[in-house]
């Protein structure tokens, strides 16, 4: 699929250093197909160093090189990024953006030639198990798609969505992960509570909520099945969902996301 491509990252900061680090990994290119750019010095030799890709410092060159153009940059840095690439990317390059709440429009306005997929990853892409959703732009069709979600899905999973839904994906999995550190630090409490040692309860909770995640994905049946199939009649379990739904657990969660998704709308318009 990436035979004699190169794919290249602006922007070498953590997102991108998953994306290199797993698509490595997975044998999916070879280091010498890979091009990165940042504007820190030390940041490139790093990247070099470390995984044996090729540092560029110019941006318009990595930009004229690139098969596959990666923007992992902040969302502020992104329209004077586009007017400084604009001339010298190729109109066959696709070009993935993660800025968040940069649209698809505000890229392909800049690049009118490109095919643009805007994509929405959240952190655990650093150990493998990202959630990445991607929207794909105008001028992109699925094979444009099914090449950007073969690199996402070497760092997790990936599913494809209409741009009208991202605000909703940002809300959820976007920001997610820090919804989960919530639960795992409070879980973690709870056990500290009771007796149980720091660093044993922490472990107790982070695995507990991996395994019970990992329930899910690969049984393929609903939460609420495998709650109850674990809510003895009476039980341990029972008591305990109890009072998480007398506290308003539930609605707390549903109201997260649901004020996350509104916030990302609101500052996608400012963009």
């Amino acid at each position: 699929m990436f035979t004699n491509q190169y794919v290249g990252f602006i922007g070498g900061g953590a997102i991108a250093e998953a994306l290199i680090r797993g698509i490595l990994q997975a044998g999916l290119l070879q280091p010498a197909q890979i091009l990165v750019n940042d504007v820190n010095e030390n940041r490139r030799a790093f990247l070099e160093a470390s995984y044996g890709v090729t540092a560029i410092a110019d941006s318009q060159l990595l930009a004229a090189k690139a098969d596959i153009l990666f923007l992992t940059v902040k969302p502020n840095v992104v329209e004077p990024l586009l007017t400084t690439i604009a001339k010298a990317i190729l109109p066959q390059t696709i070009v993935v953006s993660v800025a968040a709440g940069v649209r698809l429009a505000a890229l392909e306005e800049k690049l009118p030639n490109n095919p643009i997929i805007r994509v929405m990853p959240n952190t655990p892409v650093a150990v493998g198990e990202g959630m990445s959703v991607l929207a794909l732009g105008s001028r992109s069709c699925s094979e444009h798609g099914e090449k950007a979600a073969a690199l996402f899905n070497a760092v997790g999973k990936t599913v494809m969505a209409g741009e009208e839904l991202m605000d909703a994906v940002t809300g959820l999995s976007g920001s997610g992960p820090g919804y989960a550190f919530v639960l795992i630090d409070a879980l973690a409490d709870a056990g500290v509570r009771v007796g149980l040692p720091r660093q044993m309860s922490i472990l107790l909770a982070a695995q507990t909520l991996l395994g019970a995640a990992k329930m899910v994905l690969e049984t393929g049946e609903h939460p609420a099945k495998l709650r109850d199939a674990v809510t003895s009649p009476g039980g341990t379990t029972i008591a305990g969902i109890h009072v998480m739904e007398q506290r308003g657990v539930r609605a707390a969660l549903s109201d997260a996301v649901a004020v996350a998704c509104e916030r990302s709308r609101e500052m996608g318009k400012r963009k």
